[in-house]
This record gives C-alpha cells, structure tokens and sequence, in this order.
C-alpha cells in the first residue's frame, strides 16, 4: 500500500516500555507506591563525638543517665534559709538571722545544717544545705553586725530553687530519635553528660541535569542554551532536607553517554535525582534508560499535580531514581512535595510541616515588672486553632526546652500575660511541627514506655508535665488529647474516676507502687511498714522529710500518712520523683515518698504504701483521632504491657 505516507518501523521492544509510562496517578497513590517499594529500610548510622554532631539526626533514643540539676541549688547570690524564719518579715518588722561558718560557691558541698534562726551565704549554682528550703536575694538583705543578716521580706518554699531534675529527669527519654542536633540539644546531651552519640548518616543524592540546552553558570551562553539553574537548586534543596548532593553536572542528550553516568551516580550514591527527560520526547532518554538499571524500575511516570505532571519516579535495586520535570518552578514544586518525605526518612528525620506563628495562650503568665521576658512556648491544636502552652520546668517525656517551639515576648511595663490573648510566637525553626498526640498531666517514666512506638512510626507525640489537677484542668479547656492522673478519693477510697466529668471518659493505665523511701544505712525505718515509718520520722525532731508539691497524687498520700502534721521539711516540695530520691540519697532529708522504680534506680530502701492507679482522662470529642486511637492500641499491646512489667509497673 502506497499513500505517499512513510511509515516509521515501531522501535524494538528492549522491555524498556512499562505500564505505568505517563499513566497519571493521582499524588497520594504515586506517594504511596514510591514509598511502598522504599521502605521499610535500615539508617546507616555513625558515632559521633558531640562537637562533631551538629546538624545531624539522632538514630537511635537517648535516656538521662542523670537528674539536671544533680542536686538543689540556687538561683541567685543570696542566703539560704529556712523560709518559716522570714515568713513574717517585713520593712516595718525585720529580721535577723544569725550567719554560719561557709560560704558555699559552685562546687562546693554544704557542710552545715541550717537550722533555726540562721541563714548560710551562698552563690548562684550553689548547692543547697541541709535544712534550707529557700534563698533570699542578697539584694533583699542588710548587714546587721559581723555575723547576721537582717531581712524586711518573707520568702516562699522553694523560692529561688531549682530542684534535683527539675531541667532533667534521669531516666526520662531526653531525646527520640529523628531529632535534629542544634545548639540547644547539644546543651541538653553536656548537661547530662553525654560525650558521643550515634547519628544518621546523611544520604549520598546524586544530581544531574540532562539537556543539550545547559551551560553552566560561569560559562559564556551560546544561541538558543539556557543556564542550568536546575542543579544548583535540587542540590541546595537536597542539603536542606537532610542529604549531602553531589552535583554531577549537566550531560547532553547521549543516551549512552547518560546511561554511563546513571550508573556511575547509583553505584557511588544512594539516591539519584535528574531534572528534564520526563516526557515522550523524541530527546527524552532518561525514563528510557532506567529500565536497565535494576527492579522494579519505575514506578509512577505522570502524577496528578500542576505544575509537575511529568514527573517519574523509579526504584532500581532498592535506590531511588527521580527524574523532575524540566521547567525549574515546576522541579522544585514537586521536589518539596513528593522527593522530600522520602528523602528525609532515608536521612532519619522528621516531616516537614509549615511555620506558624498566631496563638492563643491559655493559661495566666505571670512576668516580673522591669523586664522584658520570654517565655517558651509548646505549640498545641486547640478547639479554635493554635494554642502556645508556657512550657515549665516540670519533668516530662520530653524536657521543656526540647519541647518549645519557640517563644513569646512580655514587655517589661506588664506584669502579666492574660489568659486568652492571642499572642505573636517567634518560632525556633521554620518547620515546626504540630504535634500529632498532646498529652497533658501528671509524668511517669512509663508513658515514655508507651509512646516510643509512636514516635518511632513518625507520630510527632508531646507530653507537658503539670500534675494531675494541672492536667484535668487542660483537659476541660479542651486543649489535650489525655491528662495522665493519679488522684486519689477519700470519700469513695478509689483513684481518678470520681475527678472525671462530662467530656472525659476514664482510660486504665497501669499501677505503681507509691512507698516511703529512706537510705538503706537508716536504721530508724529497718523492718517498719510505712505507718510506723512515718510515726518513727514524727517522733524524732531531727528528721527531716521532702514533701511534694501541691495537686500531685503523691502528696495527697502524704498528707493522709501524716494526718495534719508538719514536720521538719515539709514545705520543701519539688515538683518530682526524681527529686524526693535525690533529696534523701544526697542527705538533706531523711524520708520522702516516691515510686518503686525512681527508688531501686538510686538505690534507696524502699517501704511500700499504695499501689496508686495512674490512668488517662480521654476527652471524648478527640477520641476518633488517628494519633489518639494509635496511642491506645500501644497502651494495650503486648509490647507495652511487657516494657511497663520490666521497668516496674503494672499494667491494669
């Protein structure tokens, strides 16, 4: 048959030809195949000294090894004293105390037992002495002969202190990993420390530019070439994100020229990125080529986005392949959108999200008038949009200053924040994250336990320690998912269900055993039960207790042990378990209550009293969320439930 009409032969079949060749995918399909043939994936991993750890992602969790601060000490240069001395001091009635004999500096251990009517100087990161509860600025103080003080204003317990692991908690996951080393959790790892850490190694990204048309940068630009901004920008995005590119250049339409440098880029590299060939032009060779260099090969050619359309994606022998469209707007859309998730979980880290910067703050902030001050701030989803949560020093799964997303400023004329205002937040980082689980309330070292696989699985999970009325309270304002609670009812005699109200359902946890811990050379508490260690702790003035804070579980136990007495040490009240253990193992009390594990961790004797209930109110309106069902699920797996028996717990 002759039609004037030249027929061109079809080219032979080489099995380069696939299924998927420019059939448009929608985006989350082409997203889930790509990483469906990815992962899941070992991290290569590397130790690194600390110096040497900045800008890398950690791979592996990180614990505590010790409370931050180790001890008590104090915030400012002043005197410790015994705050139910100055408790009626004022400029119309002063008082005065009688100095002791030293003068603790940092590094120096207390040697003298404050006691009544006497006050010891001491400097800021000093460590507490026995028998003070706070520190009175030495501004706030008058000389008054050679060896007292006089002083015209009271102090409150605990004012001017930091407690024993009221920074850190040993024990406490300091770190996940996935997290990014800057400035801020190299702190963190020295306080503790830490001297080297294992990171993921960065994955290698080879770039290469394919057209006829590129010159580089530099270069003198002939008739109808262009630049090659395509490479330059992959590279620098790629750096951005995790990997460490390595730019191969700009290879002209050869196909066996570009075949050559394939290879040569996914032998060396673990990933490879090209930009222009993705479409059926006659000069487009490079989804032509990926066949040839390993299964599955490609997995999506054509994605249901504007601008990206063309884009390819391929797996060749386990390593990606990505060829980005042409134009550079439409390279970097799709870079940012599709080529980032995947790279950043090869390189160990986190998603990506966008910055925000508007939210309500919730809760009264109280700030010193003449100062302008900042306050971090946890970013959390609320009923009507960000909420900045003030983050405290409590101990928590997560140490507040790893939590904060950034901060907020007060000025100096306001001596407060009002709750309700929304507020301008000036975040760390550009990519902050809302955290997919907010857990509000009382801490355990077991809820480490249980949300690890969260966060192990990409679940962004933050815990704020403020107690277990703190944690209600943030529950009926809507501003959590779960209030961790340890509440105990005298008129019921049965934990956490009678706090609960319309809104919250209750959520078995597990049980800890809340005892009286002592120093096992204490012969005073030798074979007692912990009634009668408490009455023997009463009949003798010289010992000294540590109390607890006010709305913790632990302290309505203690105060149900002492009924109505206070003795010697009560008003010293940290906020945690870690610091009653570290007040009586260092001896400046005698007697506290804490939990099982925190006592065996130290190596206190231990007398047990109740095994409390720690559960979780749930607020019922977040109940179907995916991060909350995906908590429950690790709350009654078998994984969880055998972690929590190892560490000491039991589960419910």
């Amino acid at each position: 048959m002759d039609s004037g009409m030249t027929m061109i032969p079809k080219p032979p079949d080489r099995g380069l030809e696939q299924e998927q060749f420019l059939k448009i995918l929608s985006r989350e399909e082409a997203l889930a195949r790509f990483e469906a043939a990815l992962f899941p994936r070992a991290i290569p991993s590397q130790r690194r000294r600390l110096a040497d750890a900045l800008g890398a992602a950690l791979a592996e969790d990180i614990t505590a090894p010790i409370d931050v601060p180790p001890f008590d000490r104090s915030n400012v240069d002043g005197f410790a004293v015994r705050s139910s001395d100055i408790s009626a001091a004022g400029e119309g009635a002063p008082v005065n105390l009688v100095l002791n004999g030293e003068t603790i500096h940092c590094g120096i251990s207390p040697r003298l037992h404050v006691a009544t009517g006497t006050a010891t100087p001491i400097a800021t990161g000093g460590p507490l002495p026995r028998g003070a509860d706070a520190v009175v600025m030495v501004e706030h103080t008058q000389p008054s002969g050679s060896d007292a003080i006089e002083i015209r204003r009271a102090v409150s317990p605990g004012q001017f202190v930091s407690y024993a692991g009221s920074d850190i908690a040993r024990g406490e996951a300091l770190l996940r990993a996935g997290t990014i080393i800057g400035s801020r959790e190299i702190g963190m790892l020295a306080a503790c420390g830490v001297a080297d850490v294992r990171v993921a190694r960065k994955p290698r990204v080879a770039v290469i530019s394919t057209g006829d048309e590129l010159v580089q940068p530099g270069e003198a630009l002939a008739p109808a070439a262009i630049y090659d901004t395509n490479g330059a920008i992959v590279a620098a995005a790629i750096d951005e994100n995790g990997g460490e590119a390595v730019f191969l250049g700009a290879v002209p339409d050869d196909e066996a020229r570009l075949e050559a440098a394939m290879r040569g880029a996914l032998r060396d590299a673990d990933m490879l990125v090209l930009s222009g060939g993705t479409s059926k032009g006659a000069g487009d060779l490079s989804h032509r080529i990926i066949g040839r260099l390993g299964q599955p090969g490609i997995i999506a050619h054509g994605v249901a986005l504007k601008p990206g359309k063309p884009l390819c994606l391929a797996v060749c022998d386990g390593k990606p392949v990505v060829i980005l469209p042409g134009f550079p707007t439409s390279a970097m859309f799709t870079f940012h959108d599709m080529i980032v998730p995947v790279l950043r979980k090869m390189a160990g880290l986190p998603a990506r999200s966008d910055a925000r910067v508007s939210a309500t703050v919730p809760v009264r902030i109280t700030s010193e008038l003449g100062r302008v001050e900042f306050v971090m701030v946890s970013l959390v989803e609320g009923k009507d949009g960000l909420i900045a949560y003030p983050s405290g020093k409590g101990s928590g799964a997560i140490t507040s200053f790893a939590q904060a997303d950034g901060f907020l400023r007060i000025d100096a004329l306001a001596d407060q924040m009002p709750a309700g205002t929304e507020a301008e937040v000036t975040l760390f980082t550009p990519h902050v994250r809302v955290p997919d689980l907010v857990i509000v309330g009382s801490h355990c070292t077991g809820l480490d336990l249980v949300t690890a696989p969260l966060a192990h699985v990409g679940l962004a999970v933050r815990s704020i320690a403020v107690g277990s009325l703190g944690g209600l309270a943030a529950a009926k304002r809507g501003e959590c998912d779960l209030a961790p609670i340890h509440l105990f009812d005298d008129r019921s005699e049965t934990y956490n269900t009678p706090y609960l109200v319309e809104g919250l359902v209750l959520v078995p946890g597990w049980r800890r055993m809340q005892g009286i811990v002592f120093r096992k050379d204490d012969k005073r508490f030798d074979g007692l039960g912990a009634e009668a260690a408490v009455a023997a702790a009463l009949a003798d003035p010289a010992c000294i207790m540590v109390n607890r804070n006010q709305g913790a579980g632990t302290r309505i136990l203690i105060d149900r042990l002492l009924g109505g007495a206070r003795p010697e040490g009560y008003w010293n009240q940290p906020r945690s378990h870690n610091a009653v253990a570290a007040a009586v193992a260092q001896h400046r009390a005698d007697w506290g209550m804490t939990i099982a594990p925190v006592a065996h961790a130290v190596g206190l004797g231990f007398i047990p009293f109740a095994e409390e209930h720690y559960d979780f109110a749930l607020v019922t309106a977040r109940k179907q969320r995916s991060a909350v069902q995906a908590f429950l699920h690790a709350l009654g797996s078998d994984e969880a439930r055998a972690a929590l028996e190892r560490a000491g717990f039991r589960p419910a």
